[in-house]
């Protein structure tokens, strides 16, 4: 996904300097002279990626075509899906809505057009002729960038590259929305397949310490209970993708008094976080599952039980947690078939994925082994455009 998103990108970056570039290099009365008409054409490119981040819809075309009416010197812009406008710059009397006829004739022509003599049913309409320059995200047809022009006849050879230009910064900036929308799903999806797996194994196991205490310790009972409505009402919150990891621990905390409940005295805690790591942003429910996996690897199968440890680390501008146990330890072979998303259940490799996909591939899970087992997870203290829910 990196590796696209960055070719992606680098589209974005060549279609601005080229834009930007043939609109200096055209002659107009509205240029200034040199660096200052770069400056202004490159500002206009740049404008229009922000809205464009969030795909093609009557919202960002209408904040995007502002600046393609800049970048692309015409008299007026709209942008449009296949069959209605979605903005429509510098027109009065052409808005978002109308079918994408009554603007310039219906064509499914995949390269740019001239229309040299439009016809517009308003009266006074002073449009005269328009280019129209298709939208393809991955070679399937989204919509056109159409420039409009007062004049009649055919238009100069580098106003319809620069039209063209302005469509394939327009075009990579949808395909890339609806990459990242593609990683969103694909994370969505990792998210519910890890609650189902939590679901069944840990719902059981809670209920029955809950129900062990409900006649001799009823008032540790109803604690217990409460401690598990909350950790259920947090695992399953649908809009809450990403989380603090004090938060987390808020609740890994709560998963460990039922568990401890449970065990008893087989189950020793020891928990040292760093104060300065504990706003750091993790997507939910990634350090429970290593929790978990060391209750069930270090203690569930071991019958004078075992110590789980969670430590966190400042690295500066890095994080690393250790959840550790004092069992037996990892077969490493597993392990790495485990992260690779290949081994038995889902935890491990459902985490180091969501990990890689938030954050990149120099972050995730590591397996080492030595008087038990740990798992490393390193994430960055901080990233642009992930925050807590």
């Amino acid at each position: 996904m990196d590796v696209v998103l960055g070719v992606v990108l680098g589209m974005v970056l060549a279609a601005s300097l080229a834009a930007g570039w043939r609109f200096v290099s055209t002659p107009r009365r509205v240029l200034d002279p040199g660096g200052a008409a770069m400056q202004r054409a490159v500002h206009a490119a740049t404008a229009i990626l922000p809205h464009l981040r969030r795909g093609l819809t009557r919202e960002t075309a209408a904040a995007a075509a502002p600046a393609l009416r800049i970048l692309t010197g015409a008299d007026a812009v709209a942008l449009a899906d296949a069959d209605e406008v979605l903005a429509c710059e510098g027109a009065e009397h052409h808005h978002a809505g109308d079918p994408l006829d009554t603007l310039v004739p219906a064509r499914r022509e995949d390269r740019v057009h001239i229309e040299p003599r439009l016809s517009c049913a308003a009266a006074g309409c002073p449009l005269r002729s328009a280019i129209v320059a298709p939208l393809a995200v991955r070679d399937r047809r989204v919509g056109v960038l159409v420039a409009l022009y007062e004049r009649r006849g055919r238009v100069r050879l580098e106003q319809s590259r620069v039209v063209s230009e302005a469509a394939a910064l327009v075009s990579a900036m949808v395909e890339l929305s609806e990459l990242e929308a593609q990683g969103e799903r694909l994370a969505r999806a990792e998210l519910r397949a890890l609650r189902a797996q939590i679901s069944p194994h840990f719902i059981y196991n809670a209920l029955a310490a809950v129900a062990a205490f409900i006649h001799s310790r009823p008032e540790e009972a109803r604690e217990l209970l409460i401690e598990f409505s909350e950790f259920i009402r947090y695992a399953f919150a649908r809009q809450r993708p990403y989380v603090t990891l004090a938060d987390e621990l808020q609740y890994v905390e709560k998963y460990l008094r039922l568990e401890q409940a449970r065990f008893g005295e087989r189950l020793r805690v020891r928990v040292q976080v760093d104060p300065e790591v504990l706003q750091a942003v993790v997507p939910v429910l990634s350090l429970q599952p290593l929790v978990e996996n060391a209750v069930r690897h270090g203690v569930e199968s071991r019958a004078e039980g075992g110590m789980v440890s969670i430590e966190g680390i400042d690295l500066g501008s890095d994080v690393e947690l250790r959840v550790s146990d004092d069992g037996a330890g990892f077969d490493l072979e597993r392990a790495a078939a485990a992260l690779a998303g290949n081994g038995p259940g889902i935890g491990l490799g459902n985490v180091h994925g969501r990990l890689q996909s938030t954050f990149g591939d120099g972050y995730g899970l590591v397996v080492e082994n030595g008087g038990g087992a740990t798992v490393v997870m390193t994430l960055p203290k901080f990233r642009a455009g992930v925050r807590a829910g």
